[in-house]
């Protein structure tokens, strides 16, 4: 696959490549959609579903940030949630603003493996950010995957993501789209409790599905073993771990769980090979 930054004998470069903040959209209090585009340097890279960039916001440092919307075009798309001094620089990028990206990395949803199953998206919270680009080619391309179920849980109505767009699938009719929230305001009319509470609603063939999950380590672990009691195995799970990722390239070690580098081998991995290292205290 082709690298944003200049390739060397040794692989690709860890120089960012600067693009400019094409357009910033407030999502929630802390939340940011970022479009970005190259200001210059080497054609833009093919981003697929489930990879991510290093976002550099000079003067502070880079932080890992998975694909939201893009990559295929001449565009990437971005959420980010404030939780640091660099996402916070980040989400404080205005319009014409320029920051550094270098990527892709990591390993992407197994989108072609899903072709004609069921299809079941977990999301929690920001969770939502990294699969959007799947739901996104489920819902371009319907008519290549059997029965396809969204759910998505957040902690309050006011922390969901991409309300118009959620919305807009929920329409369609070909989608099934269920949310929760764990805790609700008098506005709220949908469903109060854990995403595991939505399981339950999931119409697939147990035989032929397939589930790509995104979202707090402990919500994936119990919606796995929800779906496991619905006869999906966790050889048909798959889960974006997103932890502790540093340099992208396996070089720092940070992001080392057991024999796994997450920025290399993931953050994308299948269900029964991170399970048993996810269980170990200290990995």
């Amino acid at each position: 696959m082709a690298s944003a930054v200049a390739a060397t004998a040794d692989g690709p470069s860890l120089l960012p490549v600067p693009f400019r903040v094409a357009g910033t959209r407030q999502d929630t209090h802390d939340t940011w959609t970022l479009t970005l585009e190259p200001r210059a340097g080497p054609p833009l890279p093919v981003f697929a579903p489930g990879q991510f960039a290093m976002l550099y916001a000079y003067g502070a440092g880079e932080v890992p940030i998975s694909l939201s919307g893009g990559g295929s075009d001449r565009t990437l798309v971005h959420t980010v949630r404030a939780v640091g001094t660099i996402t916070a620089r980040l989400c404080a990028l205005a319009e014409g603003d320029t920051l550094g990206v270098r990527g892709p990395y990591g390993t992407p949803w197994p989108l072609a493996a899903a072709a004609g199953r069921d299809v079941i998206v977990v999301a929690g919270g920001i969770g939502l950010a990294p699969v959007r680009p799947v739901i996104r080619e489920l819902v371009e391309h319907r008519d290549r995957y059997g029965r396809v179920t969204v759910l998505y849980g957040g902690r309050a109505p006011e922390e969901l993501l991409y309300g118009d767009e959620v919305a807009a699938w929920a329409a369609r009719g070909d989608v099934v789209i269920e949310t929760i929230v764990d805790a609700a305001d008098a506005g709220w009319r949908g469903r109060v409790g854990l995403v595991t509470k939505l399981v339950p609603l999931v119409d697939a063939d147990p035989a032929n599905a397939i589930a790509m999950m995104c979202g707090p380590e402990p919500m994936m672990r119990f919606t796995a073993a929800a779906l496991g009691d619905r006869g999906i195995g966790p050889e048909s799970v798959w889960v974006s771990l997103e932890r502790s990722m540093k340099c992208g390239v396996g070089h720092c070690g940070h992001c080392q769980l057991g024999p796994l580098f997450v920025c290399k081998d993931g953050p994308v991995v299948r269900h029964d090979v991170a399970a048993p290292l996810m269980a170990v205290r200290g990995l």
